[in-house]
């Protein structure tokens, strides 16, 4: 069998750095043929991971899962090769070869490193492959903002040991028979808040290594109290409520936030701290400004159901849907995908004016 090395120079690989993380793409494919472009990347390790089935597919390749053996075949021109979550290695026939990053299940979908598919996969092959990462991590050692996100805001409980499990919970409105607010051609509250809020979901579960907590994941109402119970097990480090509104008057547009006034009763032994859902606030406002988003500004309600405590938390009205122009916008995926990307940018806005900071 012969040894296969993966030779850099038969390798189209092209690196740009300056895309925003929310966005960042693979494409690949083989010379010739128009290149997948796959938008699932997810951080884990310091690295890209991408689905293998997208990864085979993009070079004419087969593969298949098999559920009992607990391994992966690939299809190569030098034969088959395995690999297996719970190994470090490629099989091909009596050969072993080294897998730097272990490929692992990440969102219901087995996922292998970019660096797999370049040293790994790229060299089964009977010619070079194209390869483009419009945002590969940093080429050194440290986490992922957002694998560390918000480890500065947990007063209440230690730190768990890899540094890397922080938790956003995102509360989309209202569900079930509770439609929340109706709007024009019929549109309802709920279905914009979820559409969203599973964008907002995605994003998060492929830049951070750690839970998402949705306080619900279908078309079913939930109570307030159930809402923030499921926060509260979760134990959330963010609070996240989406929401849209609808007014009698057509012409009421744009974005509101808002934050739950602060008192003594809300943070730990009757201490005022910064508010840091007004912090957090003011970022995501700035956030969905640059997006091209009509942010009216950020209000303080006393008594609206964001829970208690220090955790920071805002909700986010994100427009009219008795404006025509606004419902347009929700409505729109890719608006929607800009929604979700603010929001993201935010959260990892929020974390870095905290870096250095001690949690």
């Amino acid at each position: 069998m012969p040894r296969f090395t993966l030779q850099l120079s038969s390798l189209l690989l092209v690196l740009l750095t300056f895309a925003p993380p929310a966005g960042a793409l693979v494409e690949i494919g083989r010379p010739g043929a128009v290149p997948l472009v796959i938008e699932d990347v997810y951080l884990r390790e310091g690295t890209a991971f991408i689905s293998i089935d997208d990864a085979l597919n993009a070079l004419a390749l087969q593969g298949e899962w098999d559920s009992v053996a607990h391994v992966y075949t690939i299809g190569t021109p030098h034969g088959r090769a395995l690999i297996s979550p719970g190994s470090q290695f490629l099989k091909l026939g009596d050969n072993f070869t080294p897998i730097v990053h272990r490929p692992r299940f990440i969102d219901s979908k087995l996922r292998v490193s970019e660096d797999f598919v370049l040293r790994q996969l790229a060299p089964l092959l009977t010619e070079p492959i194209y390869y483009r990462n419009s945002n590969p991590p940093e080429p050194d050692e440290n986490e992922d903002p957002l694998d560390q996100l918000f480890a500065f805001l947990l007063r209440k409980k230690a730190p768990v040991a890899d540094g890397s499990k922080w938790v956003v919970a995102i509360d989309p409105g209202h569900g079930g028979e509770d439609s929340g607010a109706l709007g024009l051609n019929g549109s309802k509250e709920k279905a914009v808040t979820f559409a969203i809020g599973q964008r907002l979901e995605k994003l998060l579960k492929m830049h951070q290594d750690a839970p998402v907590i949705m306080t619900r994941d279908g078309d079913y109402a939930l109570d307030v109290e159930r809402r923030l119970e499921m926060v509260a097990e979760g134990q959330a480090d963010v609070l996240l409520s989406l929401h849209a509104q609808a007014f009698a008057s057509a012409e009421s547009s744009g974005v509101n936030i808002y934050i739950q006034t602060q008192t003594e009763r809300d943070v730990p032994d009757g201490m005022l701290t910064d508010n840091s859902s007004l912090k957090l606030a003011e970022i995501l406002q700035d956030k969905l400004k640059l997006n091209g988003f009509d942010v009216h500004g950020i209000k303080e309600l006393p008594l609206y159901p964001l829970g208690r405590g220090d955790l920071p938390r805002v909700l986010v009205e994100m427009g009219s849907l008795s404006n025509a122009i606004d419902l347009a916008t929700l409505q729109d995926p890719v608006r929607q995908q800009d929604f979700a990307r603010a929001l993201i940018d935010g959260l990892q806005a929020f974390f870095n004016t905290f870096s250095g900071a001690n949690p």
